[in-house]
């Protein structure tokens, strides 16, 4: 373990572990009960297993990848005792996050280049959209960068007045308007309120209204062209924020809005208070996009970036 101890501080690492304690004792305790009496993963621990991993909420095209690998394992190896089937999910699992998760990044970091890096946050009302902002604005502000919200949300006085309360606290400027406005007028005042500040990033909040797809895609769509007057190649991240407590519903929220938006990233909130933390494996699997930062406690530091080898690393242990 003297890879983790370089890498992370002990204090985010026990959080990240305490913050996945309701999913792992889930996991485990089905996982128990699916090898019970059994010393060789044979197929009826494999269909115990898939069992296990559907309603951990890794999602059923994940589970069916996850256990092709494994009885790839098993015809390799021709025996595979259940002692070991935990190592080897761990590895399987580590390798699909992989896939998708290629960098293996260890703090909040903006990239070479843009400046001021232009952050859209999306997602439905009650997912932790606002509080993953406010907490994002507080990592980049400790990091010494100068940090503009934008109060997109317009179709909603409480977006408002909690985005602003988050500003208050980490104080950093905000860009705003009254409830009812144009969500593209705040984005193109926050922006040029960023350029002119010389801001390192400006983080937008949009609406979370999802009763129709087709208006979704025309007011984000919107949103991105009027950014555009201001910055050329804004937003630079289009960041989905999903709360990990709803298991298969956050499921279908990514399919809703991948397909209104080119969705670049995802944020996983609320792991906490559940025992589906296994959305996060399928999530970023199904998706194919990298999960970025997840929320593992109501703290302010309890946002942390996502890191696959210390996720699977708490997860399994």
């Amino acid at each position: 373990m003297s890879f983790f101890k370089k890498i992370f501080s002990k204090e985010k690492k026990e959080t990240l572990d305490k913050g996945l304690e309701k999913s792992k004792t889930s996991f485990f305790d089905k996982m128990s009960k699916a090898v019970a009496g059994k010393s060789k993963v044979d197929d009826d621990v494999l269909d115990n297993l898939e069992e296990v991993l559907v309603t951990s909420d890794v999602g059923v095209k994940t589970t069916l990848k996850v256990i092709g690998r494994i009885e790839a394992r098993v015809a390799k190896d021709k025996y595979l005792g259940t002692d070991e089937l935990n190592k080897i999910l761990r590895e399987e699992i580590a390798g699909l996050l992989s896939e998708t998760n290629t960098g293996n990044a260890t703090d909040f970091e903006l990239p070479e280049g843009t400046r001021p890096h232009v952050i859209m946050v999306v997602g439905v009302n009650g997912v932790g959209k606002t509080t993953t902002i406010g907490k994002l604005a507080y990592q980049f502000k400790k990091q010494g960068k100068k940090v503009v919200l934008g109060a997109g949300d317009t179709f909603r006085a409480a977006a408002i007045d909690q985005l602003q309360v988050w500003a208050d606290r980490v104080d950093v400027p905000i860009v705003k308007q009254q409830m009812g406005s144009d969500p593209a007028s705040v984005a193109f005042d926050a922006l040029e309120s960023g350029v002119n500040q010389d801001a390192d990033v400006i983080i937008i909040d949009t609406a979370g209204r999802l009763h129709n797809k087709v208006n979704l895609m025309n007011e984000l769509t919107k949103v991105k062209r009027v950014m555009q007057k201001v910055i050329g190649d804004a937003p630079h991240e289009v960041l989905l924020v999903l709360d990990g407590s709803t298991g298969q519903n956050a499921f279908e929220q990514a399919k809703q809005f991948t397909a209104a938006t080119e969705v670049t990233s995802l944020a996983v909130t609320k792991l906490d208070g559940t025992a589906k933390g296994g959305v996060v494996i399928g999530i970023s699997d199904q998706f194919q996009i990298p999960v970025k930062y997840i929320g593992v406690g109501e703290g302010i530091e309890d946002l942390q970036v996502f890191n696959k080898i210390e996720f699977v690393d708490s997860f399994f242990k």
